[in-house]
Formats: C-alpha cells, structure tokens, sequence
C-alpha cells in the first residue's frame, strides 16, 4: 500500500520542478511600445488578481513608463517590472530566505517566510516590489498572495509550471498589435527571444551594477 500511494503521488506531480538548463526573460522593443497604452498592466492585473490601483499603497507588480533623452529630446515609452537579476540584491539583504531565485532565473517571494521587514523593496533597484498593506479578497487560485508580505512580478511562474510558455503581458501585448514584449529561454539560441536579442542591440536596465539582467530592451 506504501508503495501504491508514492507511485499515486508521482503521477499526480504537474512538473519536476524548474529547469536548471533554462532562464526565462523578456525581450522588450520600445520603439514598438505604444505610449499610453497599458494593455500589459491591465493583463498583469487580470492575471494575478491585482486591484489596479484603485488605493494609493495597492500592489503594482508592472508599469508604464515615460523617459526622456536630454541631449536629443527623443522620448520613449515602456513597462518596468523585476527584472529576474542573475545576482538579485533582494535576495542577498533578506533575513529569512523568503526572497530567492529559482533554478531557472526567476526571482520570486515566499509568502509563509516573508515578515515584511521590506529589506527587499528598499534594495531593489528599480523599485519593482511592493507591500500589501490591506486584506486580500477573491485572491487568484493559482497566485497566492498575502497581507503582510512583499510581492512582484513572476514572469506569470504559474503559467510555466502548467506547461504554457508566455506571459500575461507579452500574450497581451501581441493580441493588441505592438508584439513589443517577448518572453522566452534566454539559453536556447534558437528561442525567438535569442534570436531577436541577437538581431539588435540590447540594454539592461543600470547595466552598470552587473545584476545581469532577465529582462533586456531594445530601442533605448
């Protein structure tokens, strides 16, 4: 009978875990990103149950930003989220391990080890995690999330581990005509993502702290 219900629970696993042969990112061409619009952010909050900010302290796990280049005047727009570091900065000020990285590079948070002490948010350099401040209500089965606790962006984590292979936002993205976000295995160097980085220059968000980042723009 032991054996009977190990056999059970082994058929019954969904994955075997991440992929250590893989790193999933984000291919992000701003000239194709459409200012103003936000169809990423609203497809991120559908996805994983965020408010969309209908309170000042609610969770926003990506958004939309103007920049502007001084020199030349030239302006682009484009969405900031975590940028999945190689060497994450929230994970190594964490005093619990709640903040870690998965084999296959994507940063993520604990919920049942995090304690809110916000280490992370401060660290983080491009200010991509937040604080649930309020009770959570109709909270998505396949996110869960916590008061209490500091959360960002998954790269959709529960998608990947159903088998799907694109994000929220990118799926988005290309339904509303941009395809200005592309998300793949930055290790397959025949994944569209490689071949895209490879076709035209990319930029790291602070390239300058060397994070080596999983989210890489082109056009900036």
């Amino acid at each position: 009978p032991g054996i009977q219900l190990m056999q059970l629970a082994q058929a019954a696993a969904p994955t075997a875990g991440a992929n250590p042969a893989v790193r999933w990112g984000m291919l992000i061409d701003t000239t194709k990103c459409a200012s103003g619009c936000t169809d990423c952010v609203s497809a991120c909050n559908t996805e994983n149950g965020l408010s969309g900010g209908t309170l000042p302290t609610d969770p926003q796990w990506i958004r939309k930003i103007e920049i502007k280049e001084i020199k030349t005047g030239r302006t682009a727009s484009l969405p900031v989220m975590c940028q999945h570091c190689a060497d994450p900065p929230c994970v190594d000020v964490c005093p619990t391990g709640a903040s870690f990285k998965r084999a296959d590079g994507i940063v993520m948070v604990d919920r049942h080890s995090c304690i809110g002490c916000r280490y992370c948010v401060m660290a983080c350099p491009y200010q991509a995690r937040s604080f649930v401040h309020e009770p959570l209500v109709d909270q998505k089965p396949d996110v869960p999330r916590g008061k209490g606790c500091v959360e960002s962006c998954t790269l959709c984590v529960h998608r990947i581990d159903a088998g799907q292979q694109n994000t929220a936002c990118a799926e988005a993205c290309t339904k509303a005509g941009h395809g200005a976000i592309v998300f793949g295995d930055l290790n397959d160097p025949n994944s569209d993502i490689s071949r895209r980085a490879k076709a035209a220059a990319t930029t790291q968000l602070r390239a300058d702290l060397r994070l080596n980042l999983g989210v890489r723009y082109q056009g900036l």
